[in-house]
């Protein structure tokens, strides 16, 4: 495993991130002209390439390379049916608290936690009512008495049709349950058998009742989720397990959480198992490698086990990774051990036999969930953006250090000085690299200024046609993150742009 180890970051509160976002096109509000919506957000030029370049990625590596997980796209909007029968209309909720005097909204849980820095979690109405009660919680705004209201359900209302045909439907709050309705078809249409996944992407929705922190805690989202499908006695049937269980994980344990001053421990990944199971603590290491080779730095990552009070209505076990933002450890994805729960819920409200034919026991069975990996689009964005960024006191502007397969783009292709012989050269080299890559062409301002835009919006390596290149037919290469420097034949570009990319060479 890898990760970024780089040192001197500078610190970055996430107003200012959110501020470095919309100044270099990485992210807007949603309808800013029109004082915007809260919890909604837009992504610019380079804010959505890095996006896709992170979706891509992580389902390249968890999905796309392993041929007994199956792709799927479902629709955003369900009817009320699978909603009630999933659990989420009982128990998809939050606790608001609001304000007497001034009518300030809350999620009560966040409140608490900020007022007497606890974990509140998994929290009841009366346990909550208790705490603000004791430790007489008044409003921040206002210092007035607080009143707490009934769950509030998080999922996005609508009808389908019109009149008295109108059907009650949701906005979709995760994307899994696309999966578990669509079971039936996939085992009819696909030769598929124990074990298997099936994996989507795609938007979710969530009416948050104080969405903030940026791109953190928004209403509407990206996921990358699997369901991960095993017979139901062979939960721990991991083939090749020993390879990968003594590698070693930060891991937050329940007994730690307990502790005034918890702290994480290396662990080996069986212990993650002994925890949930083998295939749930294959799936997380898989999850946690990718963030560390993606670069992330081991010191920013971990894997926090859920408390029995905080674990989701269908969940046995659950871990989270999280990385360390600048407000506190906060997950970016989770892995649930689901069990049989969705499968039996919608076998027993639909009516549909949700099993499949196990050839080795020659039985059918209903199929165990034994991992199901979450991955938080905008989350994973977000600290990836916290990890790459630094300013450069010698340069004297920001630095986005991407990993360069993450990178928004590869290349920034510059003539020394606006010269016709110069341009020339420079524009056949960014056509040739733009098939391939997501390049950037600059002629305008100094040198040095185009290298800082290039830096600020992370692209790795930016090349210069000078006067010399007239004669010899080379250009000079520069790294993003070392500022060195090489001197390369133009007919060689193609062959170095794919090693660098893929960190088989660099440029020292």
């Amino acid at each position: 495993m890898v990760g970024n180890n780089r040192k001197g970051k500078n610190d970055v509160t996430i107003e200012e991130m959110a501020a470095f976002c919309k100044k270099k096109g990485f992210v807007f509000p949603t309808a800013e002209i029109y004082s915007g919506l809260a919890g909604f957000f837009d992504f610019g030029p380079p804010g959505m390439i890095l996006k896709k370049n992170i979706k891509e990625a992580f389902w390249e590596h968890m999905v796309r390379k392993r041929s007994n997980i199956l792709g799927i796209d479902g629709s955003l909007i369900s009817p009320f049916k699978v909603w009630k029968a999933s659990g989420h209309v009982d128990n998809f909720v939050d606790h608001l608290i609001v304000c007497e005097k001034c009518k300030l909204q809350m999620k009560a849980e966040e409140f608490i936690e900020d007022a007497l820095n606890i974990d509140a979690d998994g929290l009841t109405d009366d346990e909550i009512e208790k705490i603000v009660k004791e430790n007489d919680l008044r409003c921040p705004k206002c210092n007035s008495e607080l009143h707490i209201e009934k769950p509030l359900n998080l999922m996005f209302s609508t009808s389908v049709g019109s009149g008295k045909d109108a059907v009650k439907a949701y906005l979709r709050p995760e994307t899994a349950q696309s999966i578990f309705i669509n079971f039936k078809n996939i085992v009819e249409s696909q030769r598929v058998k124990l074990p298997f996944g099936i994996a989507q992407q795609g938007k979710a929705f969530r009416n948050e009742i104080s969405p903030r922190n940026f791109l953190f805690r928004t209403r509407e989202f990206e996921q990358i989720e699997i369901e991960f499908f095993v017979h139901p006695e062979k939960v721990d049937d991991v083939a090749g397990f020993n390879e990968i269980e003594d590698q070693e994980i930060n891991l937050l344990t329940r007994e730690e959480q307990a502790k005034e001053n918890p702290k994480e421990i290396k662990v080996p990944v069986k212990e993650i198992a002994s925890r949930g199971n083998k295939w749930q603590a294959y799936f997380v290491y898989l999850s946690y490698v990718w963030f560390l080779n993606h670069g992330i730095s081991r010191d920013h990552l971990r894997v926090r086990e859920h408390l029995k009070e905080e674990l989701a209505h269908y969940a046995k076990s659950c871990f989270d990774i999280e990385y360390k933002f600048p407000f506190g450890w906060k997950e970016i994805m989770g892995n649930a051990d689901r069990g049989q729960y969705d499968l039996k819920q919608h076998a027993k409200e639909s009516k549909e036999k949700l099993e499949i034919y196990d050839e080795e026991s020659k039985t059918k069975v209903i199929p165990y969930v034994a991992s199901e990996p979450s991955f938080g689009v905008e989350r994973a964005f977000l600290a990836f953006l916290f990890e790459a960024f630094e300013y450069d006191e010698e340069r004297e502007n920001n630095v986005l250090h991407f990993n360069p397969k993450l990178a928004p783009y590869k290349f920034g292709v510059f003539p020394l000085i606006k010269d016709e012989k110069l341009i020339k050269i420079a524009k056949e080299i960014f056509n040739n690299l733009n098939e391939r890559y997501n390049t950037e062409y600059d002629e305008s301002g100094t040198i040095g200024r185009r290298y800082a835009r290039q830096d600020e919006l992370g692209t790795p390596f930016c090349i210069t046609v000078d006067f010399d290149s007239l004669k010899d037919e080379s250009v000079t290469i520069r790294d993003r993150d070392t500022k060195n420097q090489i001197r390369v034949k133009i007919s060689e570009i193609n062959e170095i742009a794919n090693d660098l990319i893929e960190g088989k060479r660099r440029i020292s």
